[in-house]
C-alpha cells in the first residue's frame, strides 16, 4: 500500500484568475508608470497573493509578542549558575547562553500558540503532553517502508514503553488533520548525529496512535490524517521529506499569511534583547565598565511557569486575554453529530507533513 502524506485543502482560497502571476504583476506595474507619470501621479502597490484564507500582521500581535520576550528575557536574568572552576568568573555568561536556548525554544512554541488563533479552525495543544511511544508501533516505524503502513491504525492504550512529549500538536477541526510540531530554535547542534533520526522514530511512533489517543482524551477529537513536521527556527534550508521545515513555512502548517513574518520579526526583537544581556555581562566578566545601562523590562506579578497543557478554542481577535478563549460561543463538539463522520475512519495516512498546497 501506499502512504498518502498530504492534505487535500478544504478552506477557500483566491481562484486563480484572482491572482494574477508574478509576470502578470510586473507588466500591469510598468503600464500603470507609462499611464501616470509627473507630479500628480498616483503609485499603488499590488498587494501580495493571498494563500490562505486566513492573515496575521505583526501590529496585531505586537503587544503579546512583547510581553512574551520580556517574560522570556527576565526568566533568564533570573537564573543562578553555579560555580565551575573550568568557566570561572565567565560563568555567568555561560549560563545565560544555555537559558537562551531553553527560553527560545519556548518563545517560539508560545507565539506559534498566538498566531494560530488567527485561524478559527485550530486546536493547539501545548506541552505536558506524553504520547504513549506503543512498541508496536515503535517495531512497524523501525521495521517497515512508510509505504507499507497506509491505513495502519493503533490503539493508545496498547502496551507501551516510554513516552515522547511533543512541543505542539495542532489541529485542524475542518480538515480531520493534526500536526506533531517539535521546534527547533535551529538543528545546527544535530549535525549528522543519530539524534535527529531518534527523534523523528518517536514523532512517528506517536503519529500512529495520535488519532485514537485523541478521541479518547481530547472529548472524541476526530483526525483522520497526522503529519510530523520539525520546524528550524533558523530556517535553514527544508526537506520536506524527512520531515524539515523551515520556521520561515510556518504558514503552510497554519494556513495563515504573514504567521512566518510575524515569527521572523519575534526572534529578531528577542535576538537585540539577547545580545544586550550578554554584551552586558561579558563587559562584568571582563572588569570593563558600562558605557551604557541596560534595563530589563520585567513583568510585574509572578512569574508564569512555562509549559502548560492547554486547548485553545480560537478567537478572531488574536492573542486578546479578555476573550474566553474556552467557549468561543460555538456548540459543543460533542453534540455535532450531523455530518460528522463515523469512527473510527476507515483510513488513517501518517507521515511527515507535506506543504498543504501540493495537495
Amino acid at each position: 500500500m501506499k502512504i498518502n502524506t498530504s492534505i487535500s485543502p478544504t478552506g477557500e482560497v483566491l481562484p486563480a484568475d484572482c491572482a494574477p502571476s508574478s509576470t502578470g504583476h510586473v507588466i500591469e506595474a510598468l503600464t500603470a508608470r507609462r499611464r501616470f507619470t509627473g507630479p500628480f501621479a498616483v503609485q499603488s502597490e499590488t498587494p501580495a497573493p493571498r494563500h490562505h484564507p486566513h492573515l496575521v500582521r505583526y501590529p496585531e500581535v505586537e503587544a503579546a509578542f512583547a510581553s512574551l520576550i520580556d517574560k522570556a528575557i527576565a526568566a533568564i536574568v533570573e537564573g543562578e549558575p553555579v560555580e565551575d572552576e573550568i568557566l570561572g568568573h565567565y560563568v555567568n555568561v555561560a549560563s545565560m547562553v544555555r537559558a537562551v536556548s531553553f527560553r527560545e525554544g519556548k518563545l517560539l512554541e508560545l507565539a506559534v500558540e498566538c498566531l494560530s488563533k488567527a485561524n478559527p479552525d485550530l486546536i493547539i495543544l501545548m506541552n505536558s503532553i506524553k504520547l504513549p511511544l506503543v512498541k508496536a508501533a515503535v517495531e512497524a516505524v523501525t521495521g517497515n517502508d512508510w509505504q507499507h503502513l497506509e491505513g495502519v491504525r493503533l490503539d493508545c492504550e496498547a502496551p507501551a514503553k516510554g513516552s515522547y512529549t511533543p512541543d505542539l500538536v495542532v489541529v485542524n477541526r475542518a480538515k480531520h488533520a493534526a500536526f506533531i510540531l517539535d521546534l527547533k530554535r535551529s538543528l545546527a547542534s544535530y549535525g549528522d548525529t543519530s539524534r535527529l533520526e531518534e527523534l523523528k522514530l518517536k514523532m512517528l511512533a506517536s503519529a500512529m496512535i495520535l488519532p485514537d489517543w485523541l478521541y479518547k482524551n481530547q472529548k472524541r477529537l476526530m483526525v483522520e490524517t497526522v503529519g510530523v513536521a520539525i520546524v528550524d527556527g533558523a530556517s535553514r534550508p527544508s526537506n520536506h521529506a524527512s520531515g524539515v521545515w523551515a520556521l520561515s513555512e510556518i504558514d503552510d502548517l497554519l494556513e495563515i499569511d504573514g504567521a512566518a513574518a510575524c515569527m521572523a520579526e519575534l526572534r529578531l526583537r528577542f535576538g537585540r534583547r539577547v545580545q544586550q544581556l550578554l554584551e552586558a555581562e561579558a563587559r562584568r566578566a571582563l572588569g570593563i565598565p558600562e558605557t551604557q545601562t541596560v534595563t530589563q523590562v520585567v513583568p510585574a506579578g509572578p512569574s508564569r511557569r512555562f509549559g502548560t497543557l492547554r486547548v485553545v478554542r480560537h478567537v478572531d481577535n488574536c492573542c486578546d486575554g479578555a476573550d474566553d478563549l474556552r467557549d468561543n460561543g460555538r456548540p459543543d463538539p460533542e453534540a455535532e453529530e450531523d455530518g460528522a463522520p463515523s469512527w473510527p475512519p476507515q483510513h488513517i495516512r501518517i507521515g511527515f507533513a507535506r506543504r498543504l498546497l501540493d495537495a
